[in-house]
């Protein structure tokens, strides 16, 4: 199953790479293409990063029932 942190790895070249491209066949120069993709993926790696942070999973979900007493 593809998670949200695989679907970010594969847009940060998809993003570099075919924002410089379609950029470059627009006719936009290749010296100011690069730096836009550039800047594209890296919104992408900081929203991953900052905006939808990884988070640890608890091993063992916590039960809804409280402690039983030994009194």
């Amino acid at each position: 199953m593809t998670g949200y942190y695989d679907i970010v790895l594969g847009l940060i070249p998809v993003a570099l790479l075919g924002i410089t491209a379609a950029l470059t066949f627009v006719g936009i120069s290749l010296t100011a293409a690069v730096p836009i993709g550039s800047v594209v993926a890296m919104a992408i790696i900081g929203h991953a990063m900052f905006v939808n942070t990884p988070s640890d999973v608890p091993d063992e979900p916590q039960s809804a029932r409280p402690p039983m007493n030994a009194d």
